[in-house]
């Protein structure tokens, strides 16, 4: 069994966590690269011989839920048309913001599934973490984070940034979601390397042991 193998096999193993779903999430500073992390973790926690479709565990990207005026005020959203139906065993319908058009859009389904991920800055924030199995954190600085964004996103979007990176300092200093990590997740030139988190001592169920390699999903 590959270390991914093993891994992907540990997580299904936690306890559920959301109602019937083990609800794992993926935070850390805008640009830190967790859609990429997210997307490989979940084809391989979803690769468990059950998935006819082969496309991984649901994700969330909280971009989904975010806005243009309500860049952190996302909760009450969440727990609505994510948390509360999750919670129940039954699909989850939100709707997802159109960043371009500036408005939601119609529902889309989110299925209560064994493993379901969540992505995005403030993904471990204060009122979620009672609902989720584990927390992990993209470990890269805030500054060089950002800069990949800016790179990433190019100069037509440079004033967004700059309101952005306010706006999440801002929501690190008065919730902040490292320090309740189960895991630390550094992207290395070859896969990623599992750190134990701030929180591993108060988790005794996770598995992460120090300096323990995550290899890319290929």
């Amino acid at each position: 069994m590959s270390d991914l193998d093993r891994r992907a096999r540990a997580l299904r193993a936690l306890p559920p966590s959301c109602g019937p779903v083990r609800l794992i999430a993926v935070d850390g500073h805008a640009g830190s690269g967790k859609s990429t992390f997210a997307a490989r973790l979940a084809a391989a926690v979803g690769d468990d011989g059950s998935d006819d479709n082969g496309d991984g565990v649901p994700v969330l990207h909280l971009d989904d839920l975010a806005s243009h005026e309500e860049l952190f005020s996302w909760t009450d959203r969440m727990l609505a048309e994510v948390i509360e139906p999750l919670s129940n065993g039954r699909t989850a319908h939100f709707h997802p913001y159109d960043w371009n058009l500036r408005r939601f859009g119609s529902p889309h389904p989110l299925e209560a599934a064994p493993v379901v991920l969540i992505e995005g800055v403030g993904a471990g924030r204060r009122v979620l973490r009672p609902y989720l199995a584990g927390l992990l954190w993209m470990e890269r600085e805030a500054e060089e984070a950002w800069q990949r964004g800016r790179q990433r996103d190019g100069s037509e979007l440079s004033a967004f940034w700059d309101d952005w990176t306010v706006a999440e300092t801002r929501h690190f200093a008065a919730d902040p979601s490292r320090p309740f990590a189960d895991a630390l997740i550094r992207e290395c030139r070859e896969g990623y390397e599992w750190l134990p988190g701030p929180a591993k001592t108060a988790r005794p169920n996770w598995f992460i042991t120090q300096g323990d390699r995550f290899p890319p999903a290929y």
